[in-house]
């Protein structure tokens, strides 16, 4: 194929495609949790995981200052409500949210987020203990690889 069939292609390929097996689970500060991060959203504005809990453990008391996009891949886990959410299921939760919740059962839970905004970790009272979001997400994962002599990946909406 020439070269202008080639850009001509392109066009209408993904601007980006990720292989997430390629891609490092990193650790958080909560034993048993672990992210590996697939897309930062452009301008900061969010980003894309796959989050990883071992059973027992506790997601803490957050909130949401934009919109979260979560489907279950595997294990399962119980909301504050009381639902318990499995492979397969599906959770939006709007700006605003302030949840926590726990994984259940023997397996590991995965599950596809999507975070839009920022995340802020609560103490009593509201106290805000730690913020997440894009920037603080992005850094991690450099970090995580520089450490340990990995190539950084372009996963960065641009």
């Amino acid at each position: 194929m020439n070269r202008a069939a080639m850009d001509t292609l392109r066009s209408f390929l993904p601007a980006r495609c990720s292989t997430a097996a390629d891609l490092p689970w990193i650790p958080s500060g909560t034993p048993g949790k672990s992210a590996k991060p697939l897309r930062f959203l452009r301008n900061g504005s969010g980003f894309v995981e796959l989050l990883r809990m071992e059973p027992g453990t506790l997601m803490p008391l957050h909130r949401h200052s934009g919109e979260i996009h979560a489907y279950n891949l595997s294990g399962s886990r119980q909301l504050c409500t009381g639902e318990v959410i499995g492979p397969g299921d599906y959770v939006y939760e709007p700006p605003g949210n302030t949840d926590w919740w726990k994984v259940v059962g023997d397996a590991t839970m995965v599950a596809l987020v999507v975070v839009m905004g920022e995340v802020e970790f609560l103490g009593p009272g509201d106290t805000v203990l730690a913020r997440v979001d894009a920037a603080t997400q992005l850094a991690d994962y450099h970090r995580h690889c520089i450490d340990r002599g990995w190539p950084v990946r372009d996963i960065v909406e641009s």
